[in-house]
């Protein structure tokens, strides 16, 4: 097996369905995708042992999910059936709802930092915004899967809501943005609300 084709040597590519321009926002999207999970697997090298292998389990779940998510995304034919399914966002919410009771509670902005697996998850939680832009653009001008939509929306929020607690696990402070407002509500509601 080689790793070239050739077949790209005048800038297209082969979809599900077809051939387009490699800068096609069809290609620009799963390729964003496909960046997101690279950033995924350099995190999952920096979340060793014992305290993360819960964690690690999740990553690599979230690994296959991103290439479900980008087959779909990379599939013109109407006719063959989607990988992604609402099950794998009910999954992201569950887990962050888990997250959010197990972090201090957040009042202001923070910068993506702290620890090294937590900064490297808000790369993928950036990369992974950038991903969902894309696929807006591409379903203005084509047919998408629309669970690849959602799935990346909760998922940026997902890897926010993992690299607060991988700093807890890491005894790591969120840095508060020193200019931030206080932009979070409390979950605790007042009388008068």
């Amino acid at each position: 097996m080689r790793l070239y084709t050739r077949t790209g040597d005048k800038g297209q590519t082969s979809v599900i369905g077809g051939r387009v321009e490699k800068d096609d926002v069809r290609v620009e999207a799963y390729g964003t995708v496909d960046e997101v999970n690279s950033f995924v697997g350099k995190a999952r090298t920096e979340l060793q042992g014992e305290t993360f292998a819960e964690i690690q389990e999740e990553l690599e779940r979230i690994q296959h999910e991103l290439f479900d998510c980008g087959s779909d995304l990379a599939n013109k034919k109407s006719s063959r059936p989607y990988k992604l399914q609402q099950e794998s966002i009910d999954w992201l919410e569950e887990r962050m709802d888990d997250y959010i009771q197990k972090s201090p509670e957040l009042e202001r902005f923070i910068l993506p930092g702290g620890s090294s697996a937590s900064a490297t998850l808000h790369i993928a939680r950036t990369i992974t915004r950038r991903a969902e832009r894309l696929v807006v653009t591409l379903q203005k001008q084509e047919t998408i899967h629309p669970v690849c939509l959602m799935y990346l929306n909760r998922l940026s929020d997902y890897f926010f809501g993992l690299a607060r607690y991988v700093n807890v696990l890491n005894e790591t402070k969120d840095v508060e943005y020193v200019r931030s407002a206080k932009v979070f509500r409390s979950g605790k509601r007042k009388e008068n609300e």
